[in-house]
């Protein structure tokens, strides 16, 4: 971009560049700052409304702190990126979220900035606390910050740190994010003045003296404790963190640079846990993300002067649009089912079901514990939950999951949406791991469906089980296969053969299929559509593998302990020794990038799945397809 455009940004190449700027000039600073973040998440998509409203923040915590020294850890990790464009990262933000770029979260290897990962929530104020306690451990004077935002709040984890972390005594500073709600009347000139009084060295002193003469006293200490509260009731949300042991102060206007800088020169003076409540506004400065901040949340490419548009062409039906038309269809035949969701009503597909069956819609917060515990009471009492979790979000719950559900055989369905690679969110995102973590849990079955209108029916056999079922799916659109009407179910644990050939047979699990239906016309391979990795259709696999003379699995998940692991298990078993190749994600964290383009280089499209067949069993195939 331009640097005349924006001349003071350009001229911060590190939070050392932004502490040697005069006071006067941050909120200069601040609106060239939000500018240059439109441009960017323009250009390239991304998360932008949450970015917008912590510009001012990211500026005052720089400019206060001694960052990388002091250490910041963010929580959710999507509101980083003012924080990457101040810590040196400004003339690569147009990499952002693309194969060999910035990722879209903090990344330890990325930047020293970066104290720690976080792309899952509600994480913040324990690493932030591991980061104070090895500073006092090892004699360091350095400050510990997480921020943390109002929906990471929601979790378990949080509190459970928050227990931890008030009855330390290291010099750790939760600021919580709330970006829920508008500014409300007490947050103005009043409040700004309370909340540098509250944080001040004076104020905190006079408060533990006070403590430590009155408490010879009880009744008037008592007393004094009382009105304590009182007094801050008027003014401020009710004391709930000073109950796990922490200074709370706040809250005060997150966008407001004159409340924010003072108060964090304060509470940078005060030792032990302190507890910072500041308000802010998704989407802050860019009206249209303000008036929508859940469209403009992680929009993709657009042009900021007109805003989001449909296109012009509507796109293929996504697996997340199928998992939502069958949830309402289902409803509407069944009244047990319930649907449940950990805070991604939109992303889960769920927005027309809440609307048309909101008794039986459950959003529990980013709890994704709660969330399968929750529903497997549900079940005891003879309804029939939906769990819709991404893949990489169950695994937040696997104890819950085995304990909870499968060890009492409760008939919860389980919507693995973002199975396999999902791109631009990169590993922290990617639903990698769910057949090999599932299939070895004992009553649990693991579905694959290969293409939009088999998910559809997956979804209605899942339901109709009366054990836990978690039904995989990825991110996007599939082949585009039409979904039929109604709600037709497939056999129980049963495949089918989609190609006959010879010498060699695929057996595909989940959208990988139809790439390997291509390879296989090239081959004149068999292609089997197992559409289970649990229970495995043990003998639709026999039978292949006593007419083949070699086998080739293939799926978009982890190959150590997948799908292809359970083959050879049930040839082991059965005393079958086959020749068997197994394609699918190598043992490495595959980053952000365009899926396609990570499919390709895991091998994992038609002309990959080709060439590693060809090359693996040449003497196996025809002339023309060894020649291919």
């Amino acid at each position: 971009m331009p640097q005349n455009k924006y001349p003071l940004l350009h001229t911060i190449n590190d939070p050392q560049d932004l502490r040697s700027v005069p006071r006067a000039q941050l909120r200069e600073l601040s609106d060239e700052l939000r500018g240059y973040l439109l441009d960017s998440v323009a250009r390239t998509g991304g998360h932008l409304s949450s970015n917008l409203g912590t510009v001012e923040l990211t500026v005052a915590l720089h400019y206060v702190y001694n960052t990388p020294h002091d250490r910041v850890v963010w929580d959710v990790g999507h509101q980083t990126y003012p924080h990457k464009i101040l810590t040196g990262r400004r003339d690569r933000m147009d990499t952002l979220r693309q194969l060999g770029g910035l990722s879209g979260f903090p990344q330890r290897a990325e930047s020293e900035y970066d104290t720690f990962g976080t792309a899952h929530s509600s994480t913040s104020i324990s690493a932030a606390l591991g980061m104070a306690q090895a500073a006092r451990i090892q004699g360091v004077e350095r400050h510990a910050v997480a921020v943390i935002g109002d929906g990471a709040m929601t979790a378990g984890m949080a509190f459970e740190a928050l227990n931890n972390a008030g009855v330390s005594d290291c010099n750790l500073l939760v600021i919580l994010n709330d970006n829920d709600m508008s500014i409300s009347p007490p947050v103005g000139a009043l409040n700004r003045y309370l909340a540098q009084l509250l944080s001040g060295r004076f104020y905190t002193a006079a408060k533990n003296a006070g403590k430590t003469v009155l408490k010879g006293a009880p009744p008037l200490f008592e007393l004094a404790k009382r009105l304590e509260e009182h007094a801050k009731g008027m003014v401020v949300p009710a004391t709930l963190f000073e109950k796990f042991g922490f200074n709370y102060i706040g809250p005060i206007d997150g966008h407001d640079l004159d409340s924010l800088i003072p108060t964090l020169e304060n509470i940078r003076l005060l030792k032990g846990p302190q507890f910072l409540h500041v308000v802010t506004k998704k989407g802050q400065g860019y009206k249209l993300a303000e008036a929508d901040p859940v469209a403009y949340h992680g929009p993709g490419k657009f042009d900021p002067s007109v805003g989001l548009q449909k296109p012009a062409v509507a796109p293929k039906q996504s697996f997340t649009q199928v998992f939502g038309n069958w949830l309402c269809a289902m409803a509407d035949a069944d009244p047990r089912l319930v649907g449940i969701t950990p805070a991604m009503r939109e992303g889960s597909g769920m927005v027309e079901f809440e609307q048309r069956f909101p008794d039986r819609y459950f959003d529990v917060g980013i709890a994704e514990q709660h969330a399968v515990t929750f529903a497997g009471g549900l079940a005891t009492e003879g309804l029939k939950p939906v769990v819709a979790i991404y893949s990489t979000f169950l695994q937040r719950a696997y104890d819950q999951l085995i304990h909870d559900v499968a060890i009492q055989n409760l008939p919860v369905v389980f919507a693995l949406d973002r199975a396999g690679l999902v791109g631009a969110d990169g590993a922290t995102h990617a639903g990698a791991y769910d057949v090999a973590y599932l299939r070895c849990v004992p009553n649990v079955s693991v579905a694959c469906p290969a293409d939009e209108n088999e998910c559809h029916q997956l979804l209605s056999t899942a339901f109709a089980q009366s054990h836990p079922v978690a039904v995989r799916y990825p991110r996007g659109a599939g082949a585009g296969v039409a979904v039929q009407a109604g709600l037709e179910t497939l056999p129980f644990g049963k495949g089918e053969i989609r190609r006959k050939g010879k010498g060699v047979a695929i057996l595909a699990f989940g959208t990988l299929l139809y790439p390997a239906l291509e390879a296989a016309n090239a081959l004149n391979a068999t292609v089997v559509n197992m559409r289970w990795a649990k229970p495995l259709d043990i003998e639709l696999l026999l039978q292949v593998a006593r007419s083949h003379e070699a086998l080739v699995t293939v799926e978009d998940g982890c190959i150590m302990g997948g799908a292809g692991s359970a083959v050879l298990e049930a040839l082991q078993a059965a005393g079958i020794e086959l020749p068997v190749l197994q394609l699918g994600l190598q043992d490495v964290f595959v980053e952000h990038g365009d899926p396609a383009r990570l499919m390709t280089l895991q091998g994992l499209d038609a002309v990959g799945l080709q060439a590693s067949i060809a090359r693996r069993f040449s003497a196996l195939l025809a002339p023309q397809a060894r020649a291919a």
